[in-house]
């Protein structure tokens, strides 16, 4: 099968709204937490969350589209509009032809909710009669934003949206990587974007006590792996990779950060919400990865991991890496401590953070991390407080969500 390249990145996020920006400040251990200024959240149990900061959507649409687009689709736009520019590809002056060979495969977990929450509040708050946007459905359905990425860039390849919670978007960069392998496309664009810092989404995580109440240091509430962590602190935002098949890259004489490896799925097959304590779910799909890329445990230099700073999930991942890795110690970190947790648009986030320690021979911290939980696994390589420079080749990238879906994926050096 074909090999596959990533030759372009975009990112929106809580650290900033380029990928130098934000990787900047990931490398910096600069924490996206604050109060939330999106909704009056002084009734909620949890005040705080990872908000994108400065977004203006009048940058990259005509006022008058504005109102076409849900935030998650905006956002959307704005991370594959910069990875578009990244790759050099230069869609106005290919033919329609040319890009019958380049496709979409975009993620979200709850798509549209802010449209969703605002319409349904509208209409109840009036005297009954539906008087409902006629953008509301194209707005809010999960979907839309695949769509419109090929839409606006003439796109007529593969062209869908994928859903299963938190793995969403590293699941999108799997059926993309297959497409290009299995010869459906030559270029693909995957990804994800999420803006669902809402009352009912902060309401319904809080109320399955899911979400940190730290509200007197919001910056340091994301705490992986910490003993007095307390649950996650949601972001928003949006990630954006090219994929490109490996011929197809060289011959244009495109910049290749890396080279997409291997991808893994499996299933916990356990709780709605919750992890099993041997990890199986995540052990399997990352025994998947390895397999897909034809390589052993012990290549592997990082592993991005999941690592939300939920008491039971932090816990249950480790496991199942320590299961996987056995002797050798590849270094650990979660970005999550900086980002938050980007929710359906995690995995593409923490693709582009992945490309870049690739890239770039830096590994990202962990913040906010004092006290390792002691029902961690004990000896295993967190990396704390200050991001490392060292030779990084292969890189492990975790996401799971709530059903129980896992979903990994490998990047490496493009040699």
């Amino acid at each position: 099968m074909r090999r596959v390249a990533i030759t372009g990145l975009g990112a929106i996020t809580p650290l900033g709204n380029s990928v130098k920006e934000f990787w900047d400040n990931i490398i910096a251990g600069k924490s996206g937490a604050g109060p939330i200024t999106k909704f009056d959240a002084s009734k909620f149990k949890t005040q705080f969350a990872c908000e994108v900061k400065g977004f203006n959507p009048l940058e990259y649409f005509e006022k008058k589209e504005v109102r076409k687009y849900d935030l998650f689709t905006q956002y959307a736009i704005a991370a594959t509009d910069e990875a578009i520019k990244d790759a050099n590809l230069d869609f106005e002056n290919m033919s329609r032809e040319q890009k019958f060979d380049i496709g979409v495969i975009w993620a979200s977990g709850n798509g549209g909710i802010s449209t969703f929450e605002e319409q349904l509040s509208e209409f109840h708050s009036g005297d009954g009669t539906p008087r409902f946007n006629p953008y509301f459905i194209p707005k809010m359905i999960v979907d839309i934003a695949a769509g419109v990425i090929s839409i606006r860039n003439g796109l007529h390849g593969p062209n869908y949206a994928t859903v299963s919670a938190c793995a969403s978007s590293n699941t999108a960069i799997i059926a993309a990587y297959d497409a290009i392998r299995l010869g459906r496309a030559s270029v693909m664009i995957a990804g994800g974007s999420e803006a669902a810092l809402t009352p009912a989404s902060i309401g319904g995580f809080s109320a399955s006590q899911a979400l940190s109440k730290r509200n007197d240091d919001p910056e340091a509430a994301s705490r992986p792996f910490d003993a007095d962590r307390d649950g996650f602190v949601a972001g928003e935002g949006a990630g954006a990779i090219i994929l490109e098949e490996w011929e197809h890259a060289v011959n244009r004489g495109a910049k290749i950060y890396a080279e997409l490896a291997g991808g893994g799925m499996a299933a916990d097959a356990y709780h709605l919400t919750a992890t099993p304590a041997d990890g199986i779910g995540a052990l399997l799909g990352m025994q998947k990865a390895l397999k897909d890329a034809g390589l052993t445990p012990d290549v592997i230099d990082y592993v991005n991991t999941h690592a939300t700073s939920t008491p039971l999930g932090d816990i249950s991942e480790l496991v199942a890496v320590n299961t996987l890795f056995g002797e050798h110690k590849p270094a650990i970190s979660a970005t999550k401590s900086m980002t938050g947790h980007l929710l359906g648009a995690a995995g593409a986030i923490e693709s582009v953070i992945s490309v870049l320690a690739v890239h770039s021979n830096i590994i990202p911290p962990t913040i906010n991390t004092k006290n390792i939980d002691p029902d961690i696994p004990q000896g295993l390589n967190i990396i704390t407080g200050k991001a490392v420079n060292t030779k990084v080749d292969y890189v492990l990238n975790n996401t799971f969500g709530f059903g129980g879906h896992t979903a990994s994926t490998i990047f490496k050096k493009p040699y």
